[in-house]
């Protein structure tokens, strides 16, 4: 028996029945701010809004298309772009605007505009003191490559030829500092760089910010954009990205099946609107789901392999559902960082069995990246928002392109068809959600359907 499982089963002698618990007072410990979710939004290669990427993932789609022959010659020749063309840029942006923000500080912008109206609430309206406390944390894994191979051919025709506005384009923090003076939000202004780890990184301290009375609401997530030939190249060289799949390009990102041979990049933003529970209670907010806990953990091991035992997984996990103040055996899935890499998938597929014991067999496991392959920073804040939806419908999003799954792989695996989470409403949903980077960054969130 585990020794999750024997704490799990002291600690269960000691509480009430779910039906009469609040999820911030258990174990006699101390009531906490409780921080919800109340609006979403997204950019992603499925589609250019919450809504209609959600129903392609349930309808087990792929949006991942070939390359242009601008990435001729390279051993991966797919990726998940955002179809450019059917973004209201104008509606968005003016030429001035597009100059000085990249372009996966435009797609966080949009993302965020969609939040703000999913969440029914316009920062314009409220006052200065009401800004004060609404804050951004929003990050970014890496920034463009060919804007800085743009600028070196620009140096060698002349230093004049740099553009005053190079600088700001990289900065991962440029995306945070936009939206906040877009919205003159004056509350904490936090921006995260954790490779593929940003997104969840970013949800979680905007948690913890709330949570600790820094902000009574902030603006969380990613934005990502560096489809570039020279980061193709690099991936290829790591040995990451999936190479034997380029005429298929539908079939190419497949987490936990027995053929998966690598990533496929993509790109996209998604933003939460978090708020203390009080705060959008008071002006009737649209509440999708509840933050509950924030786990982090370092593997220590190498910078782009996690270690065999799954270490520093299995700790992420496990501490996110402590700060959850939940049970393992409380959680019935897990939304898997797998990003359809032999090792990764295997790896965190243990962890997640470790890490619940006997309890592993009733908790259903997915990955969504078949569908929308792998948005580096901005993988972990697309998921969670398809998670929120998960615990909104009552709906599992499925691990597409599965056709022979790993016999190594033995958590239950949502395969290729979408499926009902609950068949009664007696016990609250409750999932984690991994994102895990290269430097060995390790990050797990607990997000559970909201009750009174």
């Amino acid at each position: 028996m585990s020794i999750t499982t024997n704490v799990a089963r002291k600690i269960l002698r000691t509480r009430l029945p779910n039906k009469y618990r609040s999820y911030t007072t258990v174990n006699n410990e101390p009531p906490r701010r409780r921080v919800v979710i109340t609006g979403t939004g997204a950019v992603s290669p499925l589609a250019n809004n919450v809504s209609e990427s959600w129903s392609r993932i349930l309808a087990g789609e792929s949006a991942i298309t070939k390359l242009s022959d601008q990435f001729k010659g390279l051993p991966c020749q797919v990726a998940a772009q955002v179809i450019r063309e059917e973004l209201p840029m104008d509606k968005h942006f003016s030429k001035s605007d597009l100059k000085i923000m990249s372009v996966a500080t435009q797609f966080a912008i949009i993302a965020t505009e969609e939040a703000l109206s999913s969440a029914k609430l316009q920062p314009n309206e409220l006052t200065a003191e009401q800004r004060e406390r609404f804050g951004v944390c929003v990050g970014m894994g890496m920034f463009d490559l060919t804007e800085v191979y743009g600028a070196w051919q620009q140096l060698q025709r002349g230093y004049n030829r740099v553009s005053p506005f190079f600088v700001p384009r990289l900065l991962p923090n440029m995306a945070c500092g936009h939206i906040s003076m877009r919205h003159s939000l004056r509350g904490p202004n936090h921006s995260v760089s954790t490779a593929c780890a940003t997104g969840a990184h970013a949800i979680g301290d905007a948690l913890r910010f709330i949570r600790n009375g820094d902000a009574d609401a902030m603006l969380a997530g990613s934005g990502e954009s560096c489809i570039d030939p020279l980061a193709i190249a690099g991936f290829c060289r790591l040995r990451a990205l999936s190479s034997t799949h380029n005429d298929t390009p539908k079939t190419s990102s497949r987490p936990f099946d027995q053929k998966r041979d690598g990533f496929v990049m993509g790109e996209g933003a998604a933003i939460l609107v978090l708020e203390e529970l009080e705060h959008a209670r008071k002006r009737g907010a649209p509440i999708l789901a509840e933050l509950l806990g924030y786990g982090l953990s370092g593997d220590a091991y190498h910078i782009t392999s996690p270690s065999e035992d799954g270490t520093g997984a299995t700790l992420a996990m496990q501490r996110a559902i402590t700060d959850a103040r939940v049970l393992p055996t409380d959680i019935t899935y897990v939304n898997a960082h797998a990003t359809s890499t032999p090792t990764g998938d295997r790896i965190e597929a243990h962890a997640i069995q470790r890490v619940f014991g006997e309890h592993a067999t009733q908790v259903r496991v997915s990955s969504t990246k078949g569908a929308h392959g792998h948005l580096l920073g901005s993988s972990g804040n697309l998921e969670t928002v398809f998670v929120v939806q998960a615990c909104v419908n009552n709906q599992l999003p499925p691990s597409i392109n599965i056709e022979h799954l790993d016999e190594a792989i033995k958590v239950p695996i949502v395969q290729n068809k979408s499926e009902q989470w609950c068949d009664n409403n007696a016990s609250p949903r409750i999932a984690l959600k991994n994102s895990f980077g290269f430097g060995g960054t390790n990050a797990s969130l607990c997000i559970a359907e909201y009750r009174e």
